[in-house]
């Protein structure tokens, strides 16, 4: 009988391809004689079609050589070493997770006898990982249902795990996410032509990624936000109206929950995957997006065209007054060095509360805005993440809170508490020491662009210029768009108990597009008006200093000199003793600095829009 099972052993190694030169070579054991002993085990015509047909038992068994000590003493061979054949796969596996859990080779190819080339069939792979994972979910899912149907798109367990490169989820926090997460997902849920043989909603990546969830991701700091398989699961994943699913309606509150404890029925209402683009399914958004491009557009058109011509004004206009020099026609203003208080130390403090507040919103909160970048990525990185620099950004935004209401009760003390200033609330209001905009900024614009054109004589004006005020009251306008909207971004839980969620969809492209104009603006428009205009190239240091000299009072400011003349205070606010060259020399380097950080941050903007 073992005569005749070696025979047809041999017989269907030949016909498998069994090198002739190697059944003639001596072999430490005779398969036959294994077979006499392990029949019961092994079928003959199996192993000789698998995989591994083209070899005898000691190829893998090598360290069985003394069949007596195996056989009459019971000496077990070791374990099988796979590695010296399959030395890639063994390298892949051995980092694994199946490796750090005593998990080797036969415990996925569990038929090793038997084991066929896989020849990229998926269920192979999906039958092999269910032998353990039977209960994840995954054969009940929309993935599973689908491969077991016989579509090659629907992803297998390496599709997202790999074969052999299988890394442990590691364990964090509720509400957190790996990369996997999302790794997994983006691939298929972007390939056009997968989404098009399958009939998948298109722009789910793209909506993921425009989202904070996805800028998180982006960024390379996916822990730090919900990724794909937290709110559709890793295996379990099932259409929305099915009533298992945790996108149904009756489980999206708990789903949500996980990251927000104190999500609400009008809290889930939130488009995590809304498209402002789409005019038809998401109107509102459309419209508030187009609303805020409209705004972006007009106020860069007009104010970078104000500048354009004010440099090109004052260019000529400082040639002109070098050529009066030359001659020696030159008028000068007596005593015209001697420094007068413009700002009070109230103003220069909270000036520079503004600059560094400014700059930590800017430099932490343009990385989310273009989170595709390098740079952005780069930012965030020194940061130690979205995490830590939301933390700077909101210490920032406090800072920013802080000197928006010193500035309401400023207002409301100049205009119905202080004695300094002459009239009743309405007529300080919109008199001249006001930030408010009266009927004579409109004649001093027009008269600005007269000189433009070379019409008229360049204008002189009181105590605030019309550009003064734009940028004050932007800041008021700021505050609530951005204030406002930051607000609901920072605590969304608690507004989430009597908003809708699609509020935040609202206030986040609110807070982005408002930020876009806000930094645009500042350090483009405002850097050219305060500092960067012929007449005040490189740097005006009256915002430090709160100091101006008599020829720039009167040269600028007439209107005002006169007025005080008038009232014969001018000497109020003569300066007794200018800043020191300590504080000047400390001042002017911030100053630079963070000018020079500012229009940093403007070319890389800049770049972001160009490379798209």
């Amino acid at each position: 009988m073992v005569t005749r099972l070696w025979f047809v052993l041999t017989l269907l190694l030949i016909v498998a391809g069994w090198p002739h030169q190697l059944l003639a070579q001596p072999l430490a054991v005779d398969p036959q004689t294994c077979l006499e002993c392990h029949s019961d085990r092994i079928d003959p015509a199996g192993y000789a079609a698998s995989v591994h047909g083209n070899n005898s038992c000691t190829s893998c068994h090598q360290d069985l050589v003394d069949l007596a000590a195996h056989t009459e003493v019971g000496l077990l061979p070791a374990k099988v070493n796979c590695a010296p054949c399959h030395k890639e796969v063994a390298a892949q596996h051995a980092s694994s997770i199946h490796q750090q859990q005593g998990i080797g080779c036969v415990g996925c190819h569990s038929a090793i006898h038997r084991q066929q080339v896989w020849r990229g069939n998926k269920k192979t792979v999906v039958q092999a990982c269910l032998q353990c994972h039977a209960n994840n979910g995954y054969r009940q899912s929309v993935h599973g249902q689908s491969l077991l149907a016989g579509n090659g798109d629907a992803p297998a367990c390496h599709d997202c795990h790999k074969l052999h490169t299988i890394q442990p989820l590691v364990a964090v926090s509720p509400g957190q996410s790996r990369a996997l997460h999302s790794d997994a997902c983006i691939p298929c849920h972007e390939d056009a032509g997968l989404i098009t043989r399958n009939q998948l909603p298109p722009g789910v990546v793209s909506s993921f990624i425009r989202s904070y969830h996805g800028k998180n991701y982006r960024l390379g700091f996916p822990e730090s936000a919900a990724g794909c398989a937290d709110c559709h699961r890793a295996h379990l994943v099932l259409p929305q109206e099915d009533p298992a699913s945790s996108l149904h309606q009756d489980n999206l509150v708990a789903t949500c929950a996980e990251c927000h404890p104190k999500a609400t029925a009008l809290f889930v209402q939130y488009y995590p995957h809304a498209d402002y683009h789409d005019r038809e399914r998401y109107p509102l958004l459309y419209w508030t997006y187009i609303s805020m491009t409209v705004l972006l557009v007009s106020v860069f058109s007009v104010f970078w065209l104000h500048s354009l011509l004010w440099m090109y004004r004052g260019f000529i206009e400082n040639r002109q007054k070098l050529a009066v020099q030359a001659e020696g026609e030159e008028q000068f203003v007596p005593r015209g060095k001697k420094q007068y208080r413009r700002f009070g130390r109230q103003h220069i403090f909270f000036h520079l509360l503004v600059i560094i507040s400014f700059l930590g919103l800017s430099v932490t909160g343009l990385p989310l805005k273009f989170s595709d970048q390098e740079w952005a990525q780069m930012l965030m990185s020194f940061f130690g993440g979205v995490k830590f620099a939301g933390l700077l950004h909101r210490a920032c935004a406090v800072i920013t809170f802080y000197y928006f209401i010193a500035a309401l009760l400023m207002g409301f003390n100049f205009l119905f508490i202080s004695k300094k200033f002459e009239g009743n609330w309405w007529q300080r209001l919109f008199g001249p020491d006001s930030l408010m905009p009266n009927a004579r900024d409109s004649l001093d614009a027009q008269k600005m662009a007269r000189w433009f054109f070379f019409k008229g004589p360049k204008p002189t004006f009181e105590r605030w210029a019309y550009w003064e005020k734009f940028d004050f009251l932007a800041v008021f306008w700021g505050m609530f768009a951005i204030g406002g909207s930051g607000l609901m971004l920072w605590f969304p839980e608690l507004f989430g108990q009597f908003l809708p969620g699609w509020m935040f969809n609202v206030a986040t492209i609110v807070h982005s597009d408002e930020a876009l104009l806000a930094t645009g603006f500042i350090f483009t428009v405002h850097f050219f008006n305060t500092h960067f205009r012929p007449e005040k190239f490189p740097m005006d240091f009256v915002i430090f200093n709160g100091q101006l000299s008599k020829q720039e009072f009167i040269e600028e400011r007439g209107d005002q000199w006169q007025r005080y003349e008038q009232a014969g205070i001018t000497e109020q606010f003569a300066v007794e003793k200018p800043s020191s060259a300590v504080y000047d020399f400390f001042f002017k380097g911030f100053g630079f600095l963070s000018v020079f950080a500012g229009l940093v941050l403007a070319f890389l903007m800049i770049l972001a829009f160009i490379g798209g």
